[in-house]
């Protein structure tokens, strides 16, 4: 009879040293571009929102000319 080799279970707490590892190997931003870019999104965000907000603002006025005869 042979012996079938016995196989390790993975450790529960690999994965922490696996993601530090990989951590490691990520290019952080620098604080100017980490700054810059936060404003950038901010800055398109509240730019959309203005658009949707003028949109919506239209949309209801001619529904309601529309169909409400206001």
């Amino acid at each position: 009879m042979v012996n079938k080799p016995v196989e390790k279970k993975p450790s529960r707490f690999r994965i922490f040293g696996d993601v530090i590892g990989e951590l490691k190997k990520v290019t952080w931003l620098t604080r100017r571009e980490t700054f810059y870019l936060t404003g950038l999104v901010l800055l398109v965000a509240v730019f959309m929102g203005v658009i949707l907000g003028l949109m919506d603002w239209g949309f209801t006025t001619i529904i309601d000319k529309l169909f409400l005869g206001g």
